[in-house]
């Protein structure tokens, strides 16, 4: 019997125990799960992706291509060395709508590494469409004319691979840019660019973000990123079975 009463007592202090401790609410267990990626060009030079995968980056975007005139020289090393380490990885292709068409510039940028295959290992390609840092704001075009370039190379990717490109941008950008068109949300996985707390409003057209890069100041490279969603759902859009984030399950 005393025995009986001392298990009594040590259970019940057991279960007052467990109560004190908060339970972790759904937001926060789903922030907690969302994989860690990184983005490098060649100003990263060659990456240390071992300490990268250590530290517990899971996915990489690399730039490949510029325009139809530049390629990264790192572009191997960071590529090959991402997937080597372990990381689902993809390659980008920054915008210069003022040189030459979309889809002359979705070509150049498949010819030279933007390539993607349903291995469960490679990101679709991504168009980093921005800020000139050359120039004019929009590069020069009216908002109707950069929605037709984006259109152009968006269709000459999906062409080409299956898959639509992801798309990385500012919510500025693309209201200034654009005027806020919404007619890529239904196709394309957004990349958005914000360095705060959160996300903040999204273009129009999209829901969901996909991707957020959310500070230029990480650990070993500088600029990182969150997957929206859990290491499966990355998996999945890597593979092709999910296009991009629809719900803030995915």
């Amino acid at each position: 019997m005393r025995f009986t009463i001392a298990f009594i007592a040590t259970f019940a202090a057991l279960l007052q125990l467990t109560s004190a401790v908060p339970a972790e609410s759904d937001s926060e267990l789903h922030k907690r799960a969302q994989p860690e990626g990184v983005d490098v060009s060649g100003h990263q030079g060659n990456v240390d992706w071992a300490a990268l995968k250590s530290s517990g980056v899971s996915f990489a975007y690399v730039k490949a291509t510029e325009g139809t005139s530049y390629k990264s020289s790192y572009f191997n090393q960071q590529y090959t060395g991402s997937y080597n380490a372990g990381m689902i990885r993809g390659a980008y292709h920054f915008a210069l709508p003022n040189t030459s068409s979309g889809a002359t510039q979705a070509n150049y940028f498949l010819n030279n590494g933007g390539g993607w295959s349903a291995d469960g290992r490679t990101l679709p390609g991504a168009l980093d469409i921005e800020y000139n840092p050359y120039g004019a704001t929009c590069y020069g075009l009216s908002q109707s004319a950069m929605v037709a370039w984006i259109r152009d190379f968006s269709n000459t990717y999906q062409s080409k691979t299956g898959r639509y490109p992801t798309i990385y941008t500012t919510t500025d950008w693309w209201t200034t840019c654009t005027g806020n068109n919404p007619s890529f949300g239904a196709t394309n996985a957004l990349w958005i660019a914000r360095y705060s707390s959160n996300v903040g409003t999204l273009p129009a057209g999209w829901s969901y973000h996909s991707f957020w890069q959310y500070t230029s100041t990480g650990p070993i490279v500088g600029d990182h990123n969150k997957w929206n969603g859990g290491s499966a759902g990355l998996v999945k859009y890597a593979r092709g079975s999910l296009m991009r984030i629809s719900s803030e399950d995915s």
